[in-house]
């Protein structure tokens, strides 16, 4: 295990909120690079003959959901939502406010045993435990926006949870989302099967009603929030 952890990379994001302040978001991806480099280096110092690389992956990942986490949480608070990171369902012993969000989002299969959703980061109602939204966060797309869309395609099966809505936020890091004329596989489904995505860059994204700057997110999440009141 490095040294490095989740911390460091929101103590260096605060940083960039000092001086880029609301456009702290498009610089996400430069917080990661600056970090790379030590972080594999001393992987490398404590697990000789390993693979630093595969280490940083499951780094990278696990940070950025949580930094998107810590990114969003007062915004979701301040409209008297909370948030909760999906890993904490598959708890053994939940409490009763997460027993009964776990039973709100769950996914039933016939005869076969229900499955939790990858659910990175669910927002929900604490009145209640009524699920509004549920996040995927990734750094890279590539194949897997197919199974964020799968996920969606699950929610619309049931009225239990037909109402949820699933976002992809996203750094897009092999700029797949970039183009809006003449779209690659990954912006096609991220404009259909998709309630909206949302991405962390600092490139020239062609916009949409359904591929967004991160920065619209939260004034998005308000009008669903109002047309559910």
């Amino acid at each position: 295990m490095s040294k490095y952890n989740v911390d460091d990379v929101i103590n260096m994001y605060k940083d960039v909120q000092r001086t880029k302040g609301k456009e702290a978001y498009r610089y996400v991806s430069e917080v990661f690079e600056k970090i790379e480099g030590p972080y594999k280096e001393d992987y490398l110092k404590r697990k000789q003959g390993k693979s630093a690389s595969q280490s940083w992956i499951r780094f990278k990942g696990n940070a950025f959901e949580q930094l998107l986490q810590y990114i969003i949480t007062d915004s979701i608070e301040e409209l008297g939502l909370k948030v909760v990171n999906g890993n904490k369902l598959r708890s053994a012993q939940l409490s009763t406010e997460l027993e009964a969000i776990k039973d709100n989002v769950i996914i039933n299969y016939s005869e076969f045993e229900p499955l939790l959703p990858d659910a990175d980061i669910i927002i929900y109602n604490p009145e209640n435990s009524a699920i509004i939204a549920v996040l995927s966060s990734k750094i890279s797309l590539r194949e897997r926006i197919t199974h964020t869309g799968y996920w969606k395609l699950k929610f619309l099966e049931s009225q239990r949870t037909e109402h949820i809505r699933l976002y992809l936020i996203t750094l897009d890091k092999d700029k797949h989302l970039t183009r809006r004329e003449r779209p690659n596989k990954q912006r096609v489904i991220a404009e259909i099967d998709l309630d909206g995505t949302y991405v962390l860059t600092k490139e020239n994204l062609e916009e949409s009603e359904n591929v967004k700057l991160f920065e619209h997110f939260i004034e998005d999440l308000k009008k669903v929030i109002e047309e559910n009141r």
